[in-house]
């Protein structure tokens, strides 16, 4: 199953730099790397990032993370996957960017 993290342009050239990344200061602050299923990362692009252009669109397999995966209730009692541990570029199915249109993120058709 692919799952899906958003990042701003300098947070993805530093983690392609890198190699993993602990992710967004959100991340850090939360202690783990949050991500949103192809359900919820429409939302989570226009409650978190609205109206900011130069995102990335990271897909990430789900078997690739291994147990450090947790799902937990989050915004409005859903569960969203957490990553405890560092994300690697090694984790990473593919990366597209994420282009702000006239009626918001652009996201790719078979999301």
């Amino acid at each position: 199953m692919l799952i899906y993290k958003i990042f701003r342009t300098e947070e993805n050239a530093d983690f392609e730099a890198r190699g993993e990344t602990l992710g967004a200061p959100i991340d850090l602050q939360d202690g783990y790397v949050h991500i949103s299923t192809a359900e919820q990362v429409k939302e989570t692009a226009a409650k978190h990032f609205a109206g900011e252009d130069g995102l990335f669109l990271l897909a990430l397999e789900t078997d690739r993370l291994g147990t450090d995966l947790k799902w937990e209730v989050s915004r409005g009692g859903a569960e969203f996957p957490h990553l405890y541990r560092a994300l690697k570029t090694s984790d990473v199915v593919w990366t597209r960017p994420l282009p702000l249109g006239p009626n918001g993120h652009e996201f790719p058709e078979n999301l």
